[in-house]
């Protein structure tokens, strides 16, 4: 199984353009939108190539693949345009007896995490910044970052989960493997 894992794209057009082709290249067989898709938020400055509507466009072409949870900044006006379904707290995907509890991160987090075992994989976004760890009982904790919007110096980023690895990548260079 091989996933691009992306969190906070904030309506960049741009962004979507980058990561549906760079999974497309991988040969990722879904990518995983942990929320925050269209709308910026009142927090964060208007992401570089700001464009709902392209945004919406882009996404709806890789609809068959995309595995996505909602975000707080994600509202069911967003849904009306988008062609795969956003408005669940959190997607749950199988690798063989591994869990995968993928979720935006403003209600499930790291510090609040689900019954998870070891060697289960938590995804949540929500922060913008990018990281990798795993937990003390185990459970490998990973957050993409924002292709658009990143903070406190983490790169414009998303993650690629193959076969049980994981790599937090750049938008073109992979620095992180667990």
């Amino acid at each position: 199984m091989k996933l691009l894992i992306c969190s906070d794209i904030h309506g960049s057009a741009r962004a979507a353009e980058l990561l549906t082709a760079r999974a497309d290249a991988l040969g990722c067989e879904a990518i995983v939108l942990l929320g925050d898709v269209l709308y910026f938020g009142p927090r964060n400055s208007l992401p570089g190539g700001h464009n709902p509507a392209r945004t919406a466009e882009v996404l709806n072409a890789a609809s068959d693949r995309i595995i996505a949870c909602r975000g707080n900044c994600d509202s069911e006006v967003d849904q009306m345009v988008l062609k795969f379904p956003l408005s669940a707290d959190y997607a749950l995907l199988y690798d063989g007896a591994r869990r995968i509890f993928a979720t935006h991160g403003h209600i499930y987090s790291p510090e609040r995490l689900p019954s998870l075992a070891p060697g289960d994989i938590f995804l949540s976004g929500h922060t913008h910044i990018q990281s990798l760890l795993k937990t003390e009982s185990g459970v490998i904790l990973c957050n993409p970052g924002s292709p658009s919007l990143p903070k406190a110096a983490s790169p414009a980023g998303y993650a690629v989960y193959d076969n049980g690895r994981i790599e937090l990548c750049q938008l073109e260079v992979c620095h992180l493997k667990k």
